[in-house]
Formats: C-alpha cells, sequence, structure tokens
C-alpha cells in the first residue's frame, strides 16, 4: 500500500500563508493497493489528486469511498476532472443515506443548479454508485476487503478498515467519543492496524467545548491506537483555526506521548 494524504482538514478548506505547510484543503486520502486506487472523500483536495491522474492519460479504475456527505468531504467532486473524461471507470460508495436518500440523488444534487453551473449529464466516465448498509463489508476487487462501521457524528458517518497484501488501515473520521469509555466500533476498526487515520480536530483541553459537534482529539487517537495496538497513527481532521505552528506543537506533544505519531500534512506519502 502507498498511503498519500490530498487533503487535511476538516468543516471548511483554510488556505493562506498561516496553513501553508500543512495544507488547507479538506479531506481526501488516496490509497494506492497494487494498481488499484482507493480513495476516502472527496473533500477539496480530491482535485489536486484528479489533475494528478489525468495527467498519466491511462485509463483509471478507482473506488471512491465516503465517510459521510457533509460539505468538507465531498466538495471537491465537482471538481474532480477525471469524471469528465471518457475511459475511466469509477464506483462510488456510501453507507449512511439509506433509506432517506441515495448516493446518485445526492451527487446529482451536488452538481446542479443552483449550487454548479453544470450538471450532472456532464460525466463522461462511468461511474457507479453503489449504496450500502453500515456493517457491510465490501470486496472492492480480488485481495481487496473493507470493512465498515458506525461513527458518532451527526447525520452518521462511516468508518472504514482497508485491508490488502497483508496490510490494513482504518480510516476514522468525524467521530466524537465518550466520555467514559472507548467506542466498541472504532477499537475493532482499528485493531492492529498499520496506520490509523483519526480525527483530532480538537484538543483535550478544547473538547468540553464542542460535545455534540461530532469529532474528537488528537490525545484521544493515542487511547483508541493504544487500545487497538495500531502501529501509527496520522492525526487528521485539522480544525481551520488551526495554523501551521499550532500544529507542530500538537506534532511534538504526540510525538513525545507515543512515538511514530504523524500529524497529517498534504503531500505527505506513506508505503506500507
Amino acid at each position: 500500500m502507498l498511503v498519500r494524504f490530498w487533503g487535511v482538514r476538516g468543516t471548511i478548506a483554510s488556505p493562506g500563508a498561516d496553513t501553508v505547510r500543512y495544507g488547507g484543503n479538506t479531506s481526501c486520502v488516496e490509497v494506492r493497493c497494487g494498481k488499484h486506487s482507493v480513495i476516502f472523500d472527496g473533500g477539496t483536495g480530491i482535485r489536486k489528486l484528479g489533475d494528478r491522474l489525468v495527467a498519466s492519460d491511462a485509463p483509471i479504475e478507482a473506488d471512491i469511498l465516503f465517510s459521510h456527505f457533509h460539505m468538507d468531504h465531498v466538495g471537491g467532486i465537482p471538481l474532480f476532472a477525471p469524471l469528465y473524461a471518457a475511459g475511466h471507470h469509477f464506483r462510488l460508495w456510501g453507507g449512511n443515506l439509506l433509506p432517506e436518500v441515495n448516493l446518485q440523488g445526492v451527487i446529482r444534487t451536488i452538481i446542479s443548479a443552483p449550487l454548479f453551473p453544470i450538471g450532472f449529464e456532464t460525466f463522461r466516465s462511468d461511474v457507479e454508485f453503489r449504496d450500502f448498509r453500515v456493517g457491510d463489508v465490501l470486496r472492492l476487487r480480488d485481495g481487496i476487503e473493507v470493512r465498515t462501521a458506525a461513527l458518532n457524528h451527526p447525520g452518521g458517518s462511516i468508518g472504514y478498515r482497508l485491508e490488502f497484501a497483508g496490510r490494513s488501515i482504518a480510516y476514522l473520521t468525524d467521530t466524537e467519543h465518550g466520555l467514559d469509555q472507548l467506542d466498541a466500533n472504532v477499537v475493532s476498526l482499528a485493531k492492529n492496524a498499520d496506520l490509523m487515520i483519526y480525527d483530532g480536530t480538537y484538543t483535550d483541553k478544547e473538547f468540553s467545548k464542542y460535545v455534540g459537534w461530532g469529532h474528537s482529539t488528537w490525545q484521544h487517537a493515542l487511547r483508541v491506537a493504544d487500545a487497538a495496538g495500531a502501529k501509527q497513527v496520522a492525526i487528521f481532521h485539522h480544525d481551520p483555526d488551526r495554523d501551521d505552528a499550532a500544529l507542530d506543537g500538537i506534532a511534538a506533544a504526540a510525538q513525545q506521548a507515543r512515538p511514530g505519531t504523524l500529524v497529517a500534512q498534504e503531500g505527505l506519502e506513506l508505503a506500507l
């Protein structure tokens, strides 16, 4: 597996001089499993990923797995260039929509007036929409398996565990921890994972002001990792007001608390 971070912010994109090193784009993580791409979330970071993919001039086969459909996780989809080019094949997956709505309906809404100037019919790639139920196991390709579980977030969110070639990644963003015990779903998905990507929007000191907002802290990420035996942690979904200097401070504290812990940055690549 090769993991690339294309967007690491939560809530809203936050470009500027104070965020240039960690990046201001919202959630998007690419995982290369051999020749196949698995993409977690379609925040604004997916635009640059799309530009890189189409630059290769090769047919693209990829799965895009959405944790949920708040705008910081889907806002880049209308500007994902490969969708507008023929010869590519994408499968889009969503697990927190049924039965009220479905995935195709949500994407059609995002790419339509008055939200966007051109419509869904401008897609030229082959796009499949796969709604699933929380708890389902997704078999994306031979040897690529994804377990799913519910996370604690307003409107619902899905946690993923991707397994390929003896390696595993837990993608656990937009989840709020309880005050008394660890979330069993989160711990299960992160069990012995080679990499755990976790929502560290807040600090423990800040957390009490945001109970009910559906996010966690970087300190709790380390508690989960210790309980689950995850090998490495990438703190993710940074608060848009958290500048580079503040994230440097978190990185130093997290590294001291659990050596090997990373604060995710745009452009970071990890080979597993």
